[in-house]
């Protein structure tokens, strides 16, 4: 087993690299400039709009309607894709981006999710257009269904649009497998045990070492797939029940303790930002023979663990945010890019401000403290000044964040299920991903983690071709969407591939009911 192990671990080593280094990160960074430039950076030129429409609108009722029982409310979609995309990618995949690629790794982060913003805008413009309803009368989207109706609908294409949409949905399923089930359970369980179990004798079912499976870990496990599956089997809206409760306050929580972190740690606040932007393009070895940082790999983790975090490219958040009730495709987009905005910007940014404010990261050479480990970097900071409660704090942090993940991408794999294999394939699906629940809490290794990394950008590729090759009809309906809703023109509005929903959806919005 450990020979098969070590040799899927080198194959994985291998593609994460060739997928990521060679492609992936020219071609996020790519569309999401791409998509900027045809929006005429509308994250910049219409901030005052989106804002008012998502932060603000908070406040308006409209942006809580429950009353069509087929899909979910704006407030609600949301609050699912956040509880997707704020995980421990947000904690623990920040950590690690400034232990291995310094500093600068959270400039590139930023980088990555401004960019990002009109990439994830574009996603949910399209999963909104080319959305329609299942047998149960439900909303499907995502890009399976752009990429098949949309580039599959040039001429030559039809063939390499299924192919990247079949391609993409089986991505998905791996991803929800890795990213949204596995790794995220692992992360619960070992800061759970580190945080509250440490002080206590480790019941050893097997294993060694590093290597050994505990009888906790097994109890957390089980405890996590009966809370699972609670809320999994009963669907969409009992998972965005729990989210739109649950997202709101743990990110709340979990900002104010780090500011409380930072402010404790005020004196070395300015040098912790001026060290992003300075060590942004890489780090000189220093004095004594310790190694530099190459632009290359700062680049590479701040962008990787941006995506990691905020999941704008991978096409996944498209797969709620297609649920929500909204009739403007351009509507349900803004709510993407303030969706970037709350993760990496806000909720990330707390992390690495915690992170380089700790002590462990040498804010004058940008390398991290010998002897320091990234997995417990921001326990160990909330510990610093909260005491003993600091470890408590963050595992309880991270356990919300990581579990609201797991929810969230239990929808986006069902989606992916309904596409492949129709609505009846769903509930084993939702049955299977709960019993898997179990596997990451004793997996004993980092490979799941990786291998999350790889189904990542498998999920990338096929989804930003898709966004690419459909450019200029976002660049369409966000025009006609400025025209109409910002410049007050009289002009059709363009909301649906579907002739049928196009009539249902303009009726509606001619009604005022956006």
């Amino acid at each position: 087993m450990e020979a098969f192990l070590s040799k899927l671990a080198a194959f994985n080593d291998a593609l994460n690299t060739f997928i990521w280094v060679k492609i992936g990160l020219a071609l996020l960074l790519g569309t999401g400039v791409l998509m900027s430039v045809a929006t005429n950076f509308f994250q910049i030129t219409h901030l005052r709009h989106w804002w008012s429409k998502t932060f603000m609108g908070l406040f308006h009722a409209d942006s809580h309607d429950k009353s069509d029982k087929r899909s979910v409310s704006q407030f609600q979609a949301l609050c699912t894709a956040l509880a997707a995309t704020i995980g421990t990618g947000n904690i623990a995949g920040v950590a690690a981006a400034i232990a291995i690629g310094g500093p600068g790794a959270v400039f590139w982060m930023w980088v990555a999710a401004f960019l990002g913003m009109m990439t994830n805008f574009s996603e949910n413009v399209l999963g909104i257009y080319y959305r329609r309803r299942n047998k149960e009368n439900e909303w499907s989207g995502g890009p399976m269904y752009y990429l098949n109706e949309g580039l599959g609908s040039y001429r030559g294409c039809k063939t390499i649009g299924k192919i990247l949409s079949i391609f993409f949905a089986f991505s998905a399923i791996l991803a929800s497998f890795g990213i949204g089930n596995m790794g995220q359970v692992n992360k619960i369980v070992k800061n759970v045990e580190s945080a509250f179990f440490a002080n206590m004798q480790p019941v050893v079912l097997w294993g060694s070492g590093n290597s050994q499976v505990t009888l906790v870990a097994l109890l957390i496990g089980i405890v996590l797939v009966i809370i699972g599956a609670l809320v999994i089997i009963g669907g969409l809206h009992r998972i965005a029940n729990v989210a739109e409760k649950v997202v709101p306050f743990m990110a709340a929580l979990y900002v104010i303790g780090a500011l409380i972190v930072c402010a404790a740690h005020i004196s070395l606040l300015p040098a912790a930002i001026l060290s992003i932007f300075k060590f942004a393009f890489g780090i000189k070895a220093v004095a004594g023979g310790a190694a530099g940082t190459a632009i290359a790999t700062v680049i590479t983790q701040g962008c990787k663990r941006g995506v990691f975090s905020n999941e704008a490219g991978l096409g996944s958040s498209v797969m709620v945010h297609s649920n929500s009730n909204a009739k403007e495709p351009v509507k349900q987009g803004i709510w993407g890019i303030f969706e970037v905005f709350a993760d990496t910007m806000v909720v990330c940014t707390m992390t690495a401000l915690v992170v380089l404010t700790s002590g462990a990261i040498d804010l004058q050479t940008g390398i991290i403290a010998a002897g320091t480990d990234d997995a417990t970097l921001v326990a160990k900071s909330f510990t610093s000044v909260f005491g003993a409660c600091g470890g408590a704090f963050v595992a309880i942090a991270m356990f919300l964040f990581a579990f609201t993940t797991v929810l969230g991408w239990s929808h986006y794999g069902s989606k992916v299920i309904e596409y492949l294999f129709g609505l009846k394939a769903v509930k084993y699906y939702r049955v299977f991903f709960c019993l898997l629940i179990i596997s990451g809490a004793l997996l004993t290794s980092s490979l799941a983690w990786d291998i999350s990394d790889t189904f990542n950008g498998l999920m990338l590729i096929p989804n930003l071709i898709g966004v690419i090759s459909l450019m200029p009809l976002v660049r369409r309906i966000t025009k006609n969407y400025i025209e109409r809703r910002i410049l007050n023109k009289d002009v059709e509005p363009i909301l649906s591939y579907d002739p049928a929903i196009q009539k249902e959806m303009a009726e509606a919005v001619a009604k005022g009911n956006f």
